[in-house]
């Protein structure tokens, strides 16, 4: 499914205009200006997966991030923007065919590590409560406590659980049932799945990150279902080789002198993989 057509951008000309018109001498940087302009970046026609692929410095983290918020679109994690940030978006334009869905939004590589800092948290205070709870069975298991009131309800609740239960299902009963421990990989994938919903335009910035080979095609998986089963619409900054073959993107190749579309095997970061394995081929017989 396609909710964005096309996305437009300034031109050289039009923001060296705009960038040698300005007084405003305190700033060191007129950023996002004169990024994507540099390699002749002026539109960018969509697919229902379209992929942005380059460098670092390359602009693609730009590109995602002007035009999240030219549309409006969620996010969960603040951006880098300057004082001119404004300025550069209303310089742009976009097509869209009918409305952008109200469950579309940016994900970026901070939104996922700020998950995974958030679930660690959370599962580090299980860790210390499970200790405590430790602690509490043994206690309440060999007490010889009597009630005495209404204020010892609850205490006499305890004993009983412990000597009715075994010090494990103790613990577990004690726990919060909905937090488990994930590790990273999990967790970031966990993260995926749950803000992807069906119908919905959706850009990813590097979401690899944080993720193994196996997490990173599983999420491949993941995201080529999403588009062609229930009408999702991605826009992808990337350079993992397994996300870059995804079946039918359009790709991007940001790294040239002037932007070009390419198949994901003619990449220089997929070339240099497969060179490196070709070379080493007989060690894998």
């Amino acid at each position: 499914m396609i909710y964005l057509s096309h996305f437009e951008f300034p031109g050289r000309e039009r923001e060296y205009d705009f960038t040698m018109g300005q007084k405003r001498t305190c700033y060191d940087t007129v950023y996002p200006f004169l990024i994507l302009s540099e390699h002749q970046l002026r539109m960018l026609d969509f697919e229902e997966v379209t992929i942005l692929y380059g460098g670092n410095g390359s602009g693609k983290t730009t590109a995602l991030n002007v035009i999240a918020q030219k549309l409006g679109l969620a996010r969960d994690t603040l951006y880098n923007r300057s004082n001119f940030f404004g300025d550069y978006l209303n310089m742009c334009s976009y097509e869209t065919i009918g409305h952008i869905p109200k469950v579309s939004r940016i994900i970026t590589s901070d939104d996922v590590f700020d998950f995974m800092l958030n679930l660690r948290s959370i599962n580090e205070g299980i860790d210390r409560k499970r200790e405590e709870l430790f602690e509490d069975y043994q206690e309440a298991k060999y007490s010889r406590f009597q009630m005495h009131s209404l204020e010892d309800y609850e205490k006499l609740k305890k004993v009983n659980s412990a000597r009715r239960n075994t010090q494990s299902k103790f613990v577990r009963e004690n726990l919060q049932n909905n937090v488990r421990e994930h590790s990273n990989g999990e967790s970031a994938f966990l993260y995926f799945a749950d803000k992807i919903k069906e119908n919905g335009l959706y850009l990813l910035d590097e979401p690899e990150n944080s993720l193994s080979p196996e997490k990173q095609q599983e999420l491949l998986r993941f995201l080529e279902d999403s588009a062609r089963f229930f009408h999702c619409q991605f826009v992808i900054a990337t350079h993992s080789p397994f996300l870059l073959s995804m079946k039918g993107a359009k790709i991007y190749d940001l790294d040239e002198e002037m932007v070009d579309v390419k198949r994901w095997t003619e990449l220089g970061n997929v070339r240099a993989y497969y060179d490196f394995f070709k070379k080493h081929e007989k060690e894998f017989d």
